[in-house]
């Protein structure tokens, strides 16, 4: 009687053993959170190649002219270089997760951040922008101030 209760207590320990080993909560830890992934997208696809300026609407005033001929090459190291064959300006980009909450696949939480140490036109593109839409091709992005209320938009095309 006592084999057959010690046979079954290590039966039953070895079971809960083998349950608690393979239902880890952090079995995903591995795995990348979704919101990384689509930053890992939407990086790849910005740094293949050069971009321009199709939309700069600043507090309801269209300001795109401001960036045409200037070409924007978003580097892998952060590096962002705008260039027009007579001015390079040299500032910095990166995407953050402005939200901590890893259980959705969308832009929603995420910030486009563009920094220019300049004070030229090019400074209006300083902020920590919210992504509307991105695709190998194309990422529009908005703003809404928090000062004045203002929205101002920004799209980016590749060339």
């Amino acid at each position: 009687m006592k084999t057959i209760n010690f046979r079954l207590v290590v039966v039953a320990l070895i079971m809960v053993s083998i349950t608690s080993l393979s239902c880890s909560s952090d079995d995903d830890n591995n795995q990348e959170q979704p919101d990384q992934q689509v930053i890992n997208q939407i990086e790849n696809n910005l740094i293949n190649g050069s971009w321009r300026i199709t939309k700069f609407i600043d507090s309801d005033e269209d300001e795109t002219q401001h960036f045409t001929g200037f070409n924007f090459i978003f580097g892998t190291d952060g590096l962002l270089t705008a260039g027009n064959g007579s001015n390079t300006y040299e500032g910095s980009w990166s995407i953050t997760d402005s939200d901590n909450s890893d259980d959705d696949n969308s832009t929603d939480d995420l910030d486009f951040n563009i920094e220019f140490n300049l004070s030229n036109d090019f400074e209006d593109l300083n902020d920590d922008w919210d992504i509307i839409t991105q695709s190998s091709t194309k990422i529009e992005l908005i703003d809404i101030s928090g000062g004045n209320g203002g929205t101002d938009y920004l799209t980016f095309e590749k060339n």
